[in-house]
């Protein structure tokens, strides 16, 4: 089992509200929630994240990357709602919005060869193939 595995259970938006809380008024923060807090703020100001790297323009590429691998993982979480794979009786109606417009792809992308294809075994390809 992964050591981190317990993050993917993490409520962000309550240790954003307790951030928020301890920049207001760190005395209402719980001790060991402060420690945290103090630590994290050390490692901004003592170049924990340059202002070099904060400054890094992400590529518009790079960008359509990511979003094709987000594509990629709602067709493999939600794609079976879309087959018959009962021959008794007929699905449920369900309708998973996979459109590519919805992953921040437009109808233009779909013939834009993305290298997010090796993450399925297909290697370089496009979105249309």
């Amino acid at each position: 089992m992964d050591k981190y595995s317990f993050l993917n259970s993490a409520h962000t938006a309550y240790f954003a509200e307790l951030y928020d809380q301890y920049l207001q008024n760190p005395d209402t923060v719980e001790p060991s929630w402060r420690a945290f807090f103090q630590g994290f703020d050390f490692g901004l100001e003592n170049g924990a994240w340059p202002a070099e790297v904060a400054k890094v323009e992400v590529p518009e590429s790079v960008k359509k990357e990511f979003q094709v691998v987000k594509l990629i993982e709602g067709y493999r979480t939600r794609g079976h709602l879309f087959t018959k794979t009962n021959p008794v009786r007929n699905r449920r109606s369900y309708s998973p919005n996979l459109d590519v417009e919805n992953f921040g792809l437009s109808q233009e992308d779909l013939t834009t060869i993305f290298n997010a294809g090796s993450i399925v075994g297909i290697g370089p390809s496009t979105l249309s193939t």
